[in-house]
């Protein structure tokens, strides 16, 4: 008797497992926004790529991402030095990109990608949806986050 409840705990496990991946991609627009950046932001503590870290992710919390929110972290690292070259020129002075926290990066790269690579995208979307990421991951940085994304725009609109 206890072997057949054994195997149906793990048949339902299984099943459950198996909704959760077939369901990955029936999100939100944020919440794949919210998983692209942090993919991006993992992927500034790994030299592996995109595809590993979300594997990784799997095995060790159960979580599946997005196929959009893989493929749109893929571009980003692929474009990462043109999208740090945007964030940096928009700096105060004296700042340098490796003083920007990690997270407040992450939610940039994403919210730069977007603007300027995703025309289908609406700039004012990309900036208010990265300020509301920064609200939630980084607190204090949400108005320089705020800040830089808004010169970006401006000089882009230009």
């Amino acid at each position: 008797m206890s072997e057949e409840i054994i195997m149906n705990e793990e048949a339902a496990e299984e099943s459950a497992v198996n909704d959760l991946y077939e369901n990955r991609n029936n999100i939100s627009r944020y919440k794949m926004r919210e998983q692209t950046v942090l993919l991006t932001f993992e992927r500034l503590f790994t030299d592996g790529d995109i595809d590993e870290i979300a594997d990784n992710v799997v095995d060790s919390r159960g979580i599946y991402y997005s196929d959009d929110a893989i493929n749109a972290a893929k571009l980003i690292d692929e474009l990462k030095e043109d999208i740090d070259a945007k964030i940096a020129a928009h700096l105060s002075k004296g700042w340098k990109i490796q003083r920007i926290s990690k997270t407040s990066l992450s939610i940039m790269r994403v919210a730069v990608y977007e603007m300027c690579y995703r025309e289908e995208i609406p700039v004012s979307v990309a900036i208010n949806e990265a300020v509301e990421l920064a609200k939630k991951y980084t607190p204090d940085d949400s108005k320089f986050v705020n800040g830089v994304l808004g010169a970006i725009a401006a000089e882009d609109t230009q």
